[in-house]
């Protein structure tokens, strides 16, 4: 089976997969974190392996940047790979002095003001939620591990870069409540819930709108052990 956008064969996939936004992160968790993974998928160079964790399959594979890019390759995972959970592992913009860079949050809920839903399928609200379930069990593994894991409200965008007239993120975090910003959650939160699948989006405060704090590239891609290491734990257990 291939897909315009997918290029491995029927079964390549597990039932559950991490999917990082940076193809290069997809690598740097199947090269350090699985044991025999194989490369199964390399069409636009957005790399997506299979292997095993403490001997259970698992799946990584980039989901590129924003909703449309997540859209088409969650979709076509959940469609036609048999895919059944998607851990969306990424990075976020602090809109709270309580979030630090390095913290791991976990997506309680996603705002968006993104068409994405509703062009998809009439879907008219700006909030969507994650699978509880998954959820339960990251935090579950979280406690084991000692891993402060933090839930919050996270602002999915479709900008990255705001025009002269954009919204100030102080005016959007206080009108929505939302903590940090990403920008692929909500399309994923929404094809999980339209087909009847399973999302969580883990998320690594990797700069702060607050205190001006930031990663590196070369630390965003590396250096989300923490979070990697959680999402592979629930991943098993699910």
């Amino acid at each position: 089976m291939a897909t315009p956008h997918i290029n491995a064969p029927e079964g390549a996939f597990a039932k559950t997969i991490l999917m990082p936004g940076d193809p290069l992160r997809a690598k740097y968790i199947a090269e350090n974190f699985l044991d025999n993974p194989e490369l199964v998928t390399t069409v636009r160079n957005v790399l997506g392996f299979t292997g095993t964790y403490k001997g259970m399959p698992v799946s990584v594979m980039a989901s590129g940047m924003g909703m449309p890019s997540i859209g088409i390759y969650s979709y076509e995972l959940f469609q036609f790979y048999g895919v059944e959970n998607i851990i969306r592992i990424g990075s976020a913009g602090s809109y709270n002095r309580n979030l630090k860079v390095g913290d791991v949050v976990l997506a309680s809920s996603a705002y968006s003001q993104s068409s994405y839903a509703m062009v998809h399928n009439q879907e008219n609200s700006h909030d969507l939620f994650p699978s509880k379930h998954i959820n339960d069990i990251i935090l579950a593994k979280a406690k084991k591990l000692n891993i402060d894991c933090t839930p919050c409200k996270v602002y999915s965008s479709d900008v990255f870069y705001g025009g002269p007239k954009s919204e100030a993120w102080q005016n959007i975090r206080e009108r929505t409540g939302v903590d940090c910003v990403e920008m692929e959650s909500f399309a994923l939160f929404h094809n999980a819930s339209v087909m009847g699948k399973g999302a969580a989006c883990l998320l690594t405060i990797s700069d702060s709108l607050v205190d001006f704090t930031a990663m590196s590239a070369e630390e965003r891609q590396t250096s989300f052990r923490t979070m990697m290491k959680l999402a592979l734990e629930a991943a098993i257990a699910l």
